[in-house]
């Protein structure tokens, strides 16, 4: 049964819009979604799709989430295939291997500017490197991203769309937990 990746953008990160892994979980099942497991505790949610439109999977978890916490949560999905084409097409597969942690995957919430990412690159000072690829923005933070320029908001102004980002270890861990529900 294929299985879909659920992301929240900007949960879970200093004082901001809390939302427990229980309230995440919950808000799956209320909505009728089986199989639902959480991931970290930064916003992941993979669920059985049971054939049904991701994007309507999507609208009803965050619908059903917004109830739950009181203020409304952004969220996009990722299906198993999806994730598979997010790493076979990494332009960074080295610091995939050697830097995972630096690794970022910005999953935007509509299309990828692929112009706006390049305008950016050439005026960035800094040491980080940016590739799109498979309609997301890659970008690895040689030097860490808390040094880093490229904030959430130089990122989504580039990109043309809202984003939510995950390091290359939680890419790896939501494929294997897709790919592993796909085959009970």
């Amino acid at each position: 049964m294929p299985h879909l990746a659920i992301l929240l953008r900007a949960v879970n990160i200093g004082p901001g819009l809390r939302v427990s892994s229980a309230d995440l979980r919950g808000a799956a099942e209320d909505v009728g979604l089986g199989d639902a497991r959480t991931l970290l505790n930064s916003g992941n949610l993979v669920v059985a799709t049971d054939g049904a439109d991701p994007g309507d999977i999507v609208r009803r978890v965050q619908e059903r989430l917004a109830e739950r916490v009181g203020r409304p949560v952004a969220a996009v999905g990722l299906s198993g295939a999806r994730l598979e084409e997010i790493a076979r097409d990494n332009p960074f597969p080295a610091a995939a291997r050697d830097d995972p942690a630096r690794l970022q995957v910005h999953v935007p919430f509509g299309d990828v500017d692929a112009a706006g990412v390049a305008r950016l690159d050439l005026a960035n000072a800094g040491r980080e490197m940016l590739a799109t690829a498979a309609g997301v923005l890659y970008v690895h933070y040689v030097d860490g991203i808390g040094r880093s320029k490229l904030t959430a908001t130089v990122i989504d102004r580039a990109v043309g769309a809202p984003t939510t980002a995950r390091n290359w270890n939680t890419i790896t861990k939501l494929r294997a937990a897709c790919a592993d529900r796909r085959s009970r």
